[in-house]
């Protein structure tokens, strides 16, 4: 029995696009709809690093980092608005391993470093993993404006006020698993891509529409057993 993780989520950017919910449907599995704000899907890039990664109630001094890249778009089931993850890059061959073979989750290994510099994020990431599509992506970014609450803005409590999370595992079946977290404190944000081959990775046009930013300092998580539908 896999035990329910606690963590730490810093440092994020939310990279969005707009896309066509037809097209977002193509791409994802049978039971999961687009969800749409403005009449689009929307897809997220998602750079950040978890801290103090462990088993439910123990101690963060025994909790690992793993800094990690998430490709992401919303779902809907049963009404239950949920993200639905494409890919999640990390740092850390045994990490990737055991998230594949415990808690089903399509994780890549990838080599990823994260800095704070002056004031902003650089984030490196290049997927080493076997037998999988290249993927490559470097940025900056860092706040612009001031902070707000996310449940008081549409757009940003579409984007990150979601406590289920769907994936598909690599025998077909759709797992899902609950996390629970304070709302989200998010920040107009800024940045500066300077390589990002992720869209053709997974099977995607780039967009044609510019993205919107949001940063994060971050929260702490509880994520439940994964699940299967």
């Amino acid at each position: 029995m896999v035990l329910p993780l606690e963590m730490g989520w810093r440092q994020l950017l939310f990279e969005n696009w707009p896309v066509d919910p037809a097209v977002m449907d193509a791409h994802l599995p049978e039971g999961l709809e687009p969800d749409e704000y403005d009449g689009s899907a929307w897809l997220s890039i998602v750079p950040f690093t978890n801290v103090a990664v462990r088993p439910k109630r123990l101690p963060e001094s025994l909790g690992i980092r793993l800094p990690e890249l998430n490709v992401r778009t919303y779902v809907t089931r049963d009404g239950v608005p949920s993200v639905y993850f494409f890919s999640l890059d990390a740092q850390g061959i045994a990490s990737v391993l055991g998230a594949r073979v415990f808690h089903h989750l399509p994780y890549y290994y990838a080599r990823i470093s994260l800095a704070w510099e002056d004031g902003r994020v650089r984030f490196r990431s290049r997927r080493r993993h076997p037998g999988s599509r290249p993927a490559h992506y470097e940025a900056t970014y860092w706040p612009t404006g001031e902070p707000f609450s996310a449940p008081e803005d549409p757009f940003g409590n579409f984007l990150v006020e979601r406590y289920r999370f769907y994936t598909e595992a690599q025998d077909g079946s759709i797992r899902y698993t609950d996390v629970d977290h304070d709302p989200w404190t998010l920040y107009p944000a800024a940045a500066e891509i300077e390589t990002n081959t992720l869209w053709s990775a997974h099977g995607f046009d780039r967009p044609d529409a510019d993205p919107v930013y949001y940063y994060s300092p971050g929260l702490d998580v509880v994520a439940s057993r994964s699940n299967r539908l």
